[in-house]
């Protein structure tokens, strides 16, 4: 048990490594109950990058119907800071904010192709659905199409292959079907 902590700190160890406190970095932000996208407005008055990942979902009533953006990733906004501390603290003063995801009180950085594979998986238009976050499966990347280059797993399902796209530090995942496009391993 003790030897993957110690596995575990030293992974965390080298991620602070390559990011700098100069350096311009993707942290996750957990977020009081339903509270996302007052959050992210509330960033955005300080002039602070954030990304709040959102969908369109239709609601129904007994007496309409409404087309609303529900947010991907429930109870998270993404920023995107240096490693200052001056930076986390004017974040963590937004009203609604839980906290950073981290461990033992540090913030840890998210790697840009993460946010970068999501922000591509919304421009595109195609369709996807939210998935379990997976730990096992083979690395691989879309050749081809809108979503070239973006990478995930592969899961098999049915005769169609699935690619899930996580964002590995708050563990949720994101498929999309990739029936149509080449998937090699990354």
């Amino acid at each position: 048990m003790q030897s993957s902590l110690q596995a575990n700190e030293l992974n965390f160890a080298s991620a602070f490594a390559a990011y700098g406190p100069d350096r311009l970095s993707w942290y996750a932000v957990h977020t009081r109950s339903k509270c996302e996208k007052k959050v992210a407005v509330q960033l955005r008055e300080k002039q602070i990058n954030c990304f709040l990942p959102a969908v369109k979902e239709v609601r129904h009533w007994s007496d309409r119907r409404k087309i609303i953006d529900q947010p991907l990733f429930p109870g998270y906004v993404f920023v995107r800071i240096p490693g200052e501390n001056e930076a986390r603290i004017s974040v963590l003063r937004t009203n609604g904010v839980a906290g950073f995801v981290g461990i033992q009180g540090r913030a840890i950085p998210i790697p840009d192709s993460e946010i970068e594979n999501v922000q591509l998986l919304l421009s595109s238009r195609v369709p996807f659905e939210p998935y379990p976050f997976l730990r096992v499966g083979q690395r691989v990347r879309i050749r081809g199409g809108c979503l070239d280059g973006v990478e995930g797993i592969l899961i098999a399902t049915n005769s169609d292959r699935s690619v899930v796209i996580s964002i590995n530090l708050i563990q949720r995942s994101l498929s999309v079907l990739v029936s149509g496009f080449d998937v090699e391993p990354a």
